[in-house]
């Protein structure tokens, strides 16, 4: 599989479960799985930037994506698939170039409009047809890391990580 030179993802659904947690004093709480750090930084090691595109409008997300060195993060987007023209555009790339992952409706027209296309097991039947690579994991369970390594390779993923742990030790 050639490499992409754009990944981008969905935030709930995909990184969560899809649940949104409230208390009694509109505090809301998303929980991210620690194992989707790993596919930014292998993206990361790649050279390959990431780029979070969700419906939501949270500071939660944005903590994440700071956090994480995500390269773009857009919250509060109704239109995912202009968003992206958009980004390819300014970055001089193709459609062809960007991997997606995302998992309901609003992720349907980016899903079959970019190279590779990614959903994680949780995602409705209708929404999985659209994808080149179903992850195993659902979201919230690591599933962002899985379409990074299932993209990257098991041969490139080896190296990546042999140079990661040889630069921190």
């Amino acid at each position: 599989m050639k490499l992409p030179k754009l990944i981008l993802t969905d935030i709930d659904g995909v990184w969560t479960d899809g649940g949104m947690y409230y208390d009694g004093t509109d505090v809301e709480l998303k929980k991210f799985n620690t194992y989707d750090s790993a596919g930014v930084l292998f993206a990361h090691h790649l050279g390959i930037p990431v780029g979070i595109i969700t419906g939501e409008n949270t500071q939660i997300v944005q903590r994440r994506a700071d956090k994480l060195k995500v390269d773009y993060c857009f919250l509060g987007v109704k239109d995912k698939i202009q968003v992206v023209k958009d980004l390819v555009n300014k970055l001089g790339i193709t459609l062809d170039d960007v991997a997606y992952i995302g998992d309901d409706i609003n992720d349907l027209l980016v899903l079959k409009s970019v190279g590779i296309a990614g959903v994680p097991s949780s995602a409705p039947a209708y929404i999985q047809k659209y994808a080149s690579i179903l992850c195993e994991k659902k979201g919230g369970e690591g599933a962002f890391r899985e379409f990074v390594e299932r993209i990257v390779g098991n041969n490139i993923l080896e190296d990546i990580i042999y140079k990661i742990v040889l630069i921190n030790q």
